[in-house]
């Protein structure tokens, strides 16, 4: 049975040749059905090891994914680099990178040592993290990088926690740079919000990190970064806003300052109070939530929100504080550090000045036409002791006292009046009061009446200016302006018959500066407001010595000056002027129509003046300077003098020759004048004595108390120089004028 069955099988030809080496062999096999094809001693496969196959098949498609997910994660990683390098090769090179110098602050001090001003494009000093309160930091990490102690400069827990949490709408919203991605950018890259900008950025971020300890970031990050109203750095801020160093701030008010950082300008407390409180109470609950402050402080803080302080910008110390700058550059060159400026201004006597001016203006300004003013008060030593350059510095930053050129009208006589003195004349001496005429010019007074022969104490004290063109004409145009620029004048002035009456152009500074000399005895000074300048350290870098311009008037025309100036604040257009216990003179002025009202006045220890006009020149209502300028000077000069050491002024025994006797009453009887220019005697020594009264000599209406009359322009040709000797005197008429003007005596 064997044998038939092998029988039956078939056998497939084989080829052994070797024709064709490259072909297959063909060999033949033995074909076997399924049954008799399986070893003897193999298995059939279980049903256990069937079911694993379709798991490797599924392993392998992990492994797979796995896989792939590896490779794209390392190219998606080499992209980043490269986008990294590429960005950062257009950064300057990492040695050379070097934290940008912080602009230079000038700290301006009055002469107390308080702080006046900051002034500089930083807008306050560096402060040390150490000497700040701890919740101030605090705020900041709180509302802008709570995890910053903890990440390396780019936080993406931060980044992707904040975007979960913005988009839930969560809590405080928040942002995801760092705060050391945001010293960053303000430190070296532009505001722009572009992608580059933001790769840039992360990797400055990472070098600040390499570079620095977290605090040092912290420092100077709260130094640097914006916090609107052109405040840069916390301590900057913290005196805009609140009037005080950031040292001292609150816990509500650093919330405020904290909350600032998300848009500067819009929640600035200064011009929208209610969003900087909002977002400041958002900053006290961040800090609640992370730790920083209790539940009990934050309930408190959000009780009682801070409040910027009103009106500091509108501060006319901001006036002081410009003017030290103009000259700042000229007193120790260039600045490349924090410097404190220690200024001559008095902070009581400046709060003093500001009252005064605002108040007549606010109450009176309107009825007279008068939109603006300035003040400004010298020591006899030049220094300034006050400078109020406007109403208003937050309105207008134009310093009027230092800069705006206006006509000086009267109060420009002195110069005048001394040049006569200088000349042979004494304030005895007689000039008419009368009609006249320049090549058709006709100066009259303010009244358009005529008193008639006068002497000089009286017309300088009336403002008459018929006497004032008469003796201009007699000492001639370049010897008044030659007097003016010894004295102080600093500007050019016209050589015409009109400058008599004060047609050039001065600025309040320099009209003040040269009446100094008047106060103190005729020494020339030098308007100073800077005392010493010393870095942030303390090294001194300048120190003002005492200086002058030496004796510009000789002492016995100090004393002929202050005689009759004083009269004009006793019976002339100044005696308005209220300054009791204390012996003053002075002289108004008034420009053409009106356009400028003008009192300087003085005392030993203060000279001050007061100019009142609007910006635009035009006329006011009758403004001059027998009104509103009078009481501005007498309320800041009261103010300003208290508790000061009362004394007389220069007047280097010279009295008027006119004088019968002692008291008042002899003081202002009318006498015959005595020799008509008795040559000057030198007095070396000084007395307070009061000075010899005007004297008229001539028949006439009493002027009224207003000022000036209108003046002629500025064109009109230098008169010939008359000589100084004595002129013929007309005789005496008294006929009742002294009772006409004073009223008489019972």
């Amino acid at each position: 049975m064997a044998r038939k069955k092998a029988q039956k099988q078939r056998i497939e030809p084989r080829f052994d040749d070797d024709e064709d080496d490259g072909a297959p062999r063909v060999v033949a096999e033995r074909r076997v059905s399924a049954r008799t094809t399986r070893e003897p001693d193999e298995k059939k496969p279980s049903r256990r090891k069937a079911a694993k196959e379709p798991k490797k098949r599924r392993r392998s498609f992990l492994g797979r994914l796995f896989y792939w997910g590896t490779v794209l994660a390392i190219w998606g990683l080499i992209g980043i680099g490269g986008v990294f390098v590429y960005y950062g090769s257009q950064l300057p090179h990492i040695d050379h990178l070097a934290i940008p110098k912080r602009p230079p602050n000038i700290a301006v001090l009055g002469a107390d040592g308080s702080l006046l001003a900051n002034r500089g494009d930083t807008g306050g000093a560096a402060i040390r993290l150490q000497d700040l309160p701890p919740y101030l930091p605090r705020a900041f990490i709180a509302i802008e990088d709570r995890r910053f102690y903890s990440h390396w400069g780019v936080d993406p827990v931060g980044v992707l926690r904040a975007l979960a949490n913005n988009i839930a709408g969560r809590g405080v919203m928040q942002g995801g740079s760092t705060l050391t991605q945001q010293l960053a950018k303000n430190l070296f890259l532009t505001q722009e919000r572009t992608f580059s900008r933001k790769i840039q950025e992360a990797i400055l971020a990472l070098w600040l990190e390499h570079r620095y300890s977290k605090d040092q970031i912290l420092e100077l990050y709260l130094n640097r970064v914006y916090f609107g109203s052109g405040a840069y750095g916390v301590d900057a801020a913290a005196q805009k806003y609140f009037g005080h160093s950031a040292k001292d701030v609150s816990l509500p008010e650093a919330a405020m300052l904290a909350g600032l950082m998300k848009a500067p300008s819009k929640l600035a407390p200064n011009h929208n109070e209610q969003a900087a409180i909002d977002r400041a109470d958002q900053v006290i609950t961040a800090m609640a939530q992370a730790g920083f402050i209790t539940e009990a402080r934050a309930k408190e803080a959000l009780a009682h929100p801070a409040h910027a302080v009103r009106g500091r910008d509108a501060s006319s110390l901001n006036y002081a504080a410009d003017y030290v700058m103009d000259v700042l550059d000229d007193t120790i060159g260039a600045i490349d550090e924090d410097i404190v400026v220690t200024s001559t201004i008095n902070p009581g006597m400046q709060a003093a000045a500001e009252r005064a001016l605002d108040g007549v203006l606010a109450r009176e300004g309107g009825k007279y036409g008068v939109s603006q003013g300035a003040l400004v008060s010298l020591d006899p030593t030049g220094a300034i002791r006050a400078l109020v350059g406007g109403r208003n510095y937050e309105d207008s930053q134009f310093d009027r006292a230092v800069a705006a050129r206006r006509q000086p009208g009267s109060s420009f006589k002195p110069f005048v009046y001394l040049t006569a003195l200088e000349h042979g004349l004494t304030p005895d001496t007689v000039r008419d009061d009368a009609p006249i005429n320049v090549k058709g010019w006709q100066p009259e007074n303010a009244s358009h009446k005529y008193l008639g022969p006068v002497n000089l104490t009286t017309a300088l004290a009336m403002s008459l200016n018929t006497v004032a063109v008469r003796l201009g004409l007699e000492v001639g145009p370049r010897a008044i302006i030659q007097t003016a620029h010894r004295l102080g004048v600093a500007s050019e002035l016209q050589a015409n018959a009109s400058i008599a009456l004060g047609t050039s152009e001065v600025t309040p500074l320099e009209l003040v500066t040269a009446y100094v000399p008047f106060a103190n005895g005729g020494i020339g000074v030098q308007p100073h407001i800077i005392t010493k300048v010393r870095t942030a350290d303390g090294k001194l870098l300048y120190a003002r010595r005492g200086s002058s311009n030496g004796r510009v008037i000789d002492p016995t025309y100090v004393a002929m000056m202050n005689s009759m100036l004083e009269q004009t604040l006793v019976i002339g257009t100044g005696r308005k002027a209220d300054l009791p216990g204390w012996q003053a003179a002075g002289k108004t002025g008034t420009s053409q129509d009106y356009r400028d009202a003008w009192f300087v006045g003085y005392t030993s220890q203060l000279v001050t003046g007061v100019w009142l006009g609007n910006d635009d020149n035009s006329p006011t209502r009758k403004a001059s300077g027998a009104n509103l300028p009078v009481e501005v000077w007498s309320r800041y000069m009261r103010d300003a003098q208290r508790g000061m050491v009362v004394a007389g002024l220069p007047t280097g025994g010279w009295r008027s020759e006119s004088l019968s006797g002692a008291g008042p009453a002899a003081s202002l009887w009318p006498f015959s004048p005595g020799p008509q220019n008795p040559p000057p005697q030198q007095m070396p020594h000084m007395d307070t004595s009061n000075p010899a009264a005007p004297t008229i000599v001539g028949g006439g209406a009493a002027p009224s108390p207003r000022d000036d009359a209108p003046v002629p322009p500025e064109d009109i040709p230098a008169a010939p120089t008359a000589a100084p000797g004595p002129r013929p005197q007309p005789a005496p008429d008294l006929g009742g004028v002294f009772k006409k003007l004073f009223g008489g005596f019972n």
